[in-house]
Parts: structure tokens; C-alpha cells; sequence
């Protein structure tokens, strides 16, 4: 088939591979210009640079809602559009002009985790898997019918980094399966159960911020989901931002007020944590590594000299 791709960072770039090095004809791509945003900035293999070394004609737009943009596409006459992390709404009057639509490649096991960031909010919320989606676009985001799937089991020290180089090796199977399903004439897909449905908005920074009146175990999942290269979890300690860079559930039961800096644990400096904490019966969390703000990488027992004083939210 004549493939337009429309994508962005390496999840566009893995697909452009993954088209490339079919039977299908990329005959136009359609990227973001290069951005400064904190998330934008990870994991951004180029999607333009990958299409001119091999001869595809790029188009670099942050929307697709221009005439020439369209007049472009009308040209290239595409059998489907293929899309992966397109970062803004793409009209109707783009998605549906090829004859098979637009297929859109999403890192989620959809209809959970539809929007942004998914693999993270998957790993903060305990999820037993996470995986990748291809659907076809409708008028509502993320919600078009599956035409192809599969998931990765999460395990219980998994980072989101470890996550995404699991899922990113998703992308090349989920979408040629699925144009080789819609190629051979396959039009009966799965409905999605929008009973089933959540949507998330981009990771910001206080989505990162630490709130000591979650449990010990969610904020464990917070710290391995914020791994590097993704921008750390934090809170303040004497006023000065301090991030969580490893941090274990303690085996002990701490009561108290949440933040209160506790108890030396194994490697870890126990946190009071739980909303009801002062009944005694929550896990906290035992901190094992953290980083300064003048970027000093230490172990929580070095850092913490004495037990006493408080963890919080603000400065």
C-alpha cells in the first residue's frame, strides 16, 4: 500500500523503520519541528532525518490543518495514513481521505490510557501490563476501533525506561501485522469497551512533585516511573529540592505524620507516608538514593546524617 506517515520522537522513528523495511511505499512523512520540552526532549530520534536518508519527501508542521498540507497529501494519494505520537488533532477532512483511513500506533493496551504519557501513568497506578495498540482514527481520540495488539507484562522493579524499550520493540510487528490485515481486506475490528476508557493528559512538573500522603507503595511506583532519562521525582528538604532516585517499600510498619524523616532501614532512610499514617499501619517509604540540587548523586544514608525533620511538598 501507499503509506503517509504522520510521527514524532522515536516512536514515529521506529515506525518510519518498521515502514521502510516492509513491502509497503512511504511515499510522504509529516513530523513536529524539534522542541525544548522537558518530555520532547527524551527519547527523540529524528523522524525527518530518517525519511531524507531515504529519499521520502518531509513536511515539518506542529498542526495538519493547512490547505497545502492537504493539497500535498491529495498529490501523494496515500492508501492509509500510518501515525505514531502525532502530538495535536488531526482533522477529519486528513484522517479519512486515504481510502483505508488512518492508523494510529499508540503505547497503551487501549481503551486504558488513552493521551499522553501512558506508559508512566500506567507504572504510578500498578498496572500488570502495559503494551502497544494499533486502531483506526475516528473523530474521538484514541478511540477507534483495534485492529491489532499486544502487551508486555510490568514486573515489580520495572522502570518506565525499561517499559519503553520494551514496548518500543512493539511498534514494528503491531503496525506492519495491521496494514497487512487491512491490505488483505480485513474490515470486521475490535470495538473499543468505552466503559473501560481513561485519558491522560502530558507529564508537567507537578505531576513529579512528591506528596507524602500517598501510600509508600504508589509513591515507589513514582520513583521508578520518573527514571532516568525522565525528570526525577522530588520534594524539599530544608527548603532545598531534593530528588528520589531509588526508594524500596519498607518491610517495617512507621506511624506518624507523612514526610516525617523516621528510621534507618537496610540501605534506605525510611519516610512516613499514608494520608492516615498516624495509625500506625502503613508501610513508608525507605529512600535509598537521591540527588542534591546542586546534582550530587548520594545514598540516602549518606545524605540523611541524622533522622528528624521533614520532607514536604514546597520549599
Amino acid at each position: 500500500m501507499r503509506v503517509v506517515m504522520f510521527g514524532y520522537q522515536t516512536w514515529g522513528h521506529r515506525t518510519l523503520k518498521a515502514l521502510l523495511e516492509s513491502e509497503h511505499d512511504v511515499v510522504l512523512v509529516v513530523t513536529h519541528p524539534r522542541s525544548e520540552h522537558a518530555y520532547e526532549k527524551i527519547w527523540s530520534d529524528s523522524v525527518a532525518d530518517l525519511a531524507e536518508e531515504h529519499g521520502v519527501p518531509v513536511l515539518i508542521r506542529n498542526r495538519p490543518d493547512d490547505d497545502e498540507l492537504l493539497r500535498r497529501l491529495e498529490e501523494a494519494a496515500p492508501d492509509i495514513i500510518v501515525a505514531n505520537n502525532w502530538r495535536t488533532w488531526i482533522p477529519p477532512r486528513i484522517y479519512t481521505l486515504p481510502k483505508h483511513g488512518t492508523l494510529n500506533i499508540h503505547d497503551s493496551l487501549l481503551p486504558k490510557y488513552a493521551g499522553f504519557s501512558p506508559l508512566i501513568w500506567a507504572l504510578v497506578n500498578g498496572e500488570s501490563e502495559v503494551g502497544v495498540t494499533a486502531h483506526l482514527m475516528d473523530e474521538v481520540l484514541d478511540a477507534g476501533d483495534i485492529v491489532r495488539q499486544e502487551a508486555v507484562a510490568v514486573g515489580p522493579t520495572d522502570t518506565a525506561t525499561d517499559l519503553f524499550h520494551r514496548t518500543v520493540e512493539l511498534i514494528a510487528p503491531v503496525t506492519i501485522g495491521a496494514l497487512d490485515l487491512i491490505a488483505g481486506g480485513r474490515t470486521d475490528f475490535t470495538k473499543q469497551d468505552r466503559s473501560q476508557a481513561s485519558f491522560f493528559h502530558k507529564r508537567a512538573e507537578e505531576d513529579i512533585r512528591i506528596d507524602w500522603g500517598w501510600p509508600a507503595d504508589v509513591l515507589e511506583r513514582l520513583v521508578r516511573a520518573q527514571s532516568a532519562p525522565y525528570p526525577a521525582a522530588f520534594t524539599f528538604h530544608r527548603g532545598r529540592r531534593l530528588e528520589i532516585l531509588a526508594a524500596v517499600v519498607s518491610e517495617g510498619r512507621y506511624g506518624g505524620t507523612p514526610g516525617r524523616i523516621f528510621y534507618r532501614e537496610g540501605e534506605g532512610v525510611v519516610i512516613v507516608a499514608g494520608a492516615d499514617a498516624r495509625t500506625g499501619r502503613n508501610h513508608g517509604l525507605a529512600v535509598t538514593r537521591v540527588r542534591t540540587e546542586d546534582g550530587r548523586e548520594l545514598a540516602a544514608t549518606e545524605y540523611f546524617t541524622a533522622m528528624g525533620g521533614y520532607l514536604t511538598a514546597r520549599p
